[in-house]
C-alpha cells in the first residue's frame, strides 16, 4: 500500500473546519489564461458554452444545489469537461445583491460539506443581503474528485514516521511517494494533471458568470487566500468585495514557507505551555522552556515507541504532531490539548492524541474519511509547486527551521519528497500578483496565527495593489467568525457597503 511521510504536510485542518494553507514551493511560471478569458470571454465560441451555461438548481436540505461545467484542461476548451458542485444558501432577505461565494482552505477542504460552518460564522447582515455560495474547487470532494489509495492506505500514509538521517531513508520516502502518486494516476485519470489552483480560479469565473454576477464577492479562509488572490490576478477588472483571511503570500518559496509555519507553531505552542502552566493542572512542569522540552521528548519517545490508543492503532511521532498542532489552531482547543497531553506524558496513552489527529484527518470511528481532503491536498501542491528534493537541500533547509523551530521544527522538514516523482507535470503559479485596477481587497491576518504567519498577511497586503489590511491581535488560525466584534463589524461592513477599513486598522 502506498504511503507518504506525514511530514508532507505544512499546515493543518482546524477542528472548527477551517482548512489548510499548503506548503508553497519554488514558483513555475504558469501559462497566461486562455485567450479573451480575462477580458470578453463570451467573445470565445469555446468559452462562450462556460460562460453562458445556465445552473439548474434542485432541493437539497435547507439548500440549493446545481452542478456547473468547466473545461477539463483551460488550454483546450473545446475539450473533455468536468462538473463543479455548489450549493447554495439563498439569502434570507429575499432579494439578495449577488453571490458570496466561500473557500474553507486547504487545499482540499470541502466547501459543500462545510457551508452550516459559514451560516454559523457569516454575520446574520451578510446572509439577509448575499446568497452563500460554497463550491468545492475542483478535485476536491463533490466536483469531479481526484482518489488515490483506500482508507487503510491513508491510515498508513498518516501514520508512517520516515527516517531523514540517511539517504536511504530519504530515498525511501521519495519511493514511498513515488507510489502514492501513480496510485492517484491510476485512479483520477488525467484530471490528476489539471487541478492547479490556477485553473479553479478560472472555473471560478464561470462560476461568476453562471450566478449572474457582474463582479466575484468571495470570502476565502487559508488556502483560500491564494485561490482568492491568484482570481484577483487574473481578472482583476471582476474582483468585487474580497475578503481574505489567514492569508497566504503565493510568492513564498518552500523553505520561507516551512520555516514560517514551524515558526507559527512554535510560537503557538510556546503561548499554549504559558497558558497551562498558569492553571491548576498541568503535565508540563517548570518554565515555559522547560515545558516545551517535554513536549519535544515525548515527540521522541513516541518516536522510538509509539503508545497504545485503546485501539488496535498505536500512536506514532507522525500522529503526535498532527493531534498537538490541530488542537493550536483554536485557543478554545487548548484544554483538550491539556487532557491529551497529560495522557500521554503521564500515563503513556495516546488515545487522545489520536483523536485529535483524526479530526485533523477526517477519520471517523469507523475508519472512514469524510472527504478526500488528504489526497486533494497532494494532488493541488504537487502541480502548484515542486520543492527540491535533493537530500542536501532538504538538510540545509531543515537545520534553518529547526534554528527558529526546535520543538516542532522537525515536522515542517523535507518536504520535497512528497512530489519528487509525481506523475504529472508541474503547472506553476502565475508571474505577477499585483492585480492592477482590482477593487479594494481586504485582507485578514492573525498575530499569532500558527498555520498562517502574520507576516504573509502583511506581504500579501503589499503585493495586491489594492489590498488593505486588518488586523486581530490574538490566538488561532483566522479571525473573522471567530475573535471578536471590531474584526466582525469591519469585515461586515465592507462586504455591506464596500467601504473597507483603513489600511492597517488594529482590532
Amino acid at each position: 500500500m502506498p504511503t507518504r511521510p506525514a511530514l508532507r504536510r505544512c499546515a493543518l485542518v482546524a477542528l472548527v473546519a477551517l482548512g489548510l494553507t499548503g506548503c508553497v514551493a519554488p514558483k513555475h511560471q504558469a501559462s497566461s489564461p486562455t485567450a479573451g478569458a480575462s477580458s470578453s470571454a463570451t467573445s470565445d465560441p469555446a468559452l462562450a458554452r462556460y460562460y453562458d451555461q445556465v445552473l439548474e438548481w434542485t432541493t437539497c436540505g435547507d439548500e440549493q444545489c446545481a452542478d456547473a461545467t468547466v473545461p477539463l484542461d483551460w488550454e483546450d476548451p473545446g475539450g473533455d469537461t468536468i462538473t463543479i458542485a455548489l450549493r447554495r444558501a439563498p439569502a434570507s432577505g429575499g432579494s439578495p445583491v449577488g453571490s458570496l461565494l466561500v473557500n474553507p482552505g486547504g487545499p482540499g477542504r470541502s466547501a459543500i460539506d462545510t457551508i452550516g460552518f459559514f451560516r454559523q460564522i457569516v454575520s446574520r447582515d451578510v446572509l439577509a443581503t448575499y446568497d452563500l455560495v460554497a463550491f468545492d474547487p475542483r478535485g476536491v470532494q463533490h466536483s469531479s474528485p481526484v482518489t488515490c489509495v483506500d482508507p487503510a492506505g491513508l491510515d498508513e500514509l498518516t501514520a508512517w514516521v520516515p527516517d531523514w538521517s540517511t539517504d536511504e531513508g530519504i530515498a525511501e520516502a521519495v519511493d514511498r511517494n513515488g507510489e502514492f502518486g501513480r496510485a492517484c494516476l491510476d485512479r483520477t485519470g488525467p484530471l490528476l494533471g489539471h487541478v492547479d489552483t490556477a485553473s479553479a480560479a478560472r472555473d471560478m469565473d464561470v462560476l461568476r458568470a453562471a450566478l449572474g454576477d457582474e463582479a466575484l464577492t468571495f470570502l476565502g479562509f487559508s488556502y483560500g487566500t491564494e485561490l482568492g488572490a491568484t482570481y484577483a490576478a487574473l481578472f482583476p477588472e471582476r474582483v468585487g468585495r474580497f475578503v481574505l483571511d489567514g492569508a497566504l503570500d503565493p510568492t513564498l518559496d518552500s523553505g520561507q514557507v516551512a520555516a514560517g509555519q514551524a515558526a507559527g507553531f512554535e510560537s503557538a505552542l510556546r503561548a499554549y505551555v504559558t497558558d497551562c502552566q498558569a492553571a491548576a493542572s498541568c503535565p508540563l512542569d517548570g518554565d515555559v522552556d522547560a515545558g516545551l522540552t517535554q513536549i519535544a521528548r515525548m515527540f521522541d519517545r513516541v518516536r522510538a515507541n509509539p503508545l497504545p490508543t485503546g485501539t488496535d492503532r498505536e500512536l506514532t511521532s507522525s500522529l503526535a504532531f498532527s493531534g498537538v498542532a490541530a488542537a493550536l489552531y483554536a485557543q478554545s482547543s487548548w484544554p483538550l490539548l491539556t487532557q491529551a497531553l497529560t495522557k500521554a506524558i503521564d500515563a503513556g496513552d495516546g488515545s487522545v492524541l489520536l483523536q485529535l489527529a483524526d479530526s485533523y484527518y477526517g477519520r471517523g470511528p469507523d475508519g472512514t474519511y469524510a472527504t478526500n481532503q488528504n489526497e486533494a491536498f497532494s494532488a493541488i501542491l504537487c502541480l502548484d509547486d515542486r520543492p527540491s528534493a535533493d537530500p542536501a537541500d532538504m538538510r540545509a533547509d531543515a537545520a534553518e527551521v529547526a534554528a527558529v523551530a526546535p520543538t516542532v521544527g522537525q515536522f515542517f522538514s523535507y518536504g520535497g519528497v512528497s512530489c519528487a516523482q509525481w506523475p504529472v507535470p508541474a503547472v506553476g503559479s502565475l508571474e505577477s500578483y499585483e492585480a492592477q485596477g482590482a477593487a479594494p481587497i481586504l485582507v485578514v491576518g492573525t498575530t499569532n496565527d500558527p498555520a498562517t504567519p502574520y507576516a504573509w498577511a502583511q506581504s500579501l497586503s503589499k503585493l495586491l495593489s489594492s489590498a488593505v489590511l486588518l488586523t486581530f491581535e490574538g490566538e488561532g488560525h483566522t479571525a473573522y467568525g471567530r475573535s471578536n466584534a471590531c474584526v466582525k463589524d469591519a469585515v461586515d461592513t465592507y462586504l455591506l457597503t464596500g467601504e473597507a477599513p483603513a489600511d492597517g486598522t488594529t482590532c
